[in-house]
């Protein structure tokens, strides 16, 4: 297997509030392969954006390290450090936000391109950041080049947020629920264009979203990672995770998901929570962090010890249950009643 372009080794981060600390990512393990699409899925809150911000470089991680190309994020200094952060961009969830309303689009582009060097002159700036807008469908360019943000309708700004992000030439990028803030009817198109820049531009993603149908679609040669209050709890292959998936929150996730034919809507087996409430982050339960709502709770076992993230089976996937790692819930999960 080739080296991995980004790596988390028990990487864990944590936010005061006062004299209250926050632990939002707990000992995280995680290997971006070059060329991959890796979706990171989860509710609000269980650390999704946080990752995306150390693995750019925004955030610091509270302990763990975080390697690029197999070097220490930490340790680089001077041209190797520029290397990395011009090699891992983000795309913000917000549009709207993400850009400067008072810089034009032209400016707002071309202030990397100086930044880095990677042009010289403002023709040189202009003519970059005309063939940015091009690759992202922005056509024709002397319609946005020149324009401020709040011109610009809600998926020309994602649109122009994506070519920002390609600007320093990135090996990798960090899509951030880049499709939430656009209208459903061009959400496909921006997917559709991300995933073509990874056979053009030879750009890894790595995709951040709550939407598992979403993460289906894009990342179905990939790979999805489920993250759950702090910690990945099952990673593997996209058609494993979403077609067979082991897990008892991937599966409830799953549930959720609307059909489009209301038969099959109607007639869906929902899995029902033994609670609806999601754990404080200050007020964490003992043991697995899930087994509050779990309907396959094992009492003793599950509120005991935190699982780690194990290869389960023959399988391809890695997952973190204690019942199921120690195959104590196999006949349990089989024959439940998830009605």
């Amino acid at each position: 297997m080739e080296e991995p372009i980004l790596e988390f080794k028990k990487i864990s981060r944590s936010f005061k509030k006062g004299r209250t600390v926050i632990p939002v990512l707990q000992d995280i393990d995680l290997q971006v392969q070059p060329l991959e699409y890796l979706c990171l899925v989860g509710e609000s809150g269980c650390g999704k954006t946080t990752s995306g911000k150390i693995l750019t470089g925004l955030l610091r991680p509270s302990s763990g390290q975080l390697f690029f190309e197999g070097r220490d994020v930490s340790t680089l200094k001077g041209a190797d450090y520029t290397h990395y952060r011009r090699s891992v961009q983000i795309i913000h969830q917000d549009p709207y936000a993400s850009l400067n309303p008072t810089h034009t689009i032209y400016n707002s582009m071309s202030f990397p391109l100086f930044r880095h060097k990677l042009v010289k002159t403002r023709e040189q700036a202009r003519a970059r950041v005309a063939e940015l807008l091009e690759v992202v469908g922005l056509t024709p360019v002397r319609d946005v080049i020149d324009k401020y943000p709040h011109q610009l309708s809600g998926g020309q700004r994602q649109r122009v947020s994506i070519a920002r992000a390609l600007t320093t030439q990135p090996k990798v990028i960090v899509a951030d629920e880049s499709v939430s803030m656009v209208d459903v009817s061009i959400r496909i198109s921006i997917l559709n264009m991300l995933m073509a820049m990874r056979e053009t531009l030879g750009v890894t993603f790595v995709f951040i979203t709550h939407d598992l149908a979403l993460a289906k679609y894009f990342a179905w040669k990939g790979r999805i990672a489920v993250m759950y209050l702090g910690r990945i709890v099952e990673i593997g292959p996209t058609p494993e995770i979403t077609l067979s998936p082991e897990h008892p929150y991937t599966k409830s996730l799953l549930s959720a998901i609307p059909e489009p034919d209301p038969d099959k809507t109607r007639t869906k087996e929902q899995i029902r929570l033994r609670s609806e409430d999601i754990p404080r982050l200050t007020e964490l339960p003992a043991g697995c962090s899930f087994h509050p709502r779990c309907p396959w709770f094992v009492p003793g076992l599950c509120d005991k010890s935190v699982p780690s993230l194990e290869p389960f089976a023959a399988s391809e996937l890695r997952l973190a249950c204690t019942p199921l790692s120690q195959g104590k819930g196999l006949n349990l999960f089989e024959t439940r009643n998830l009605a």
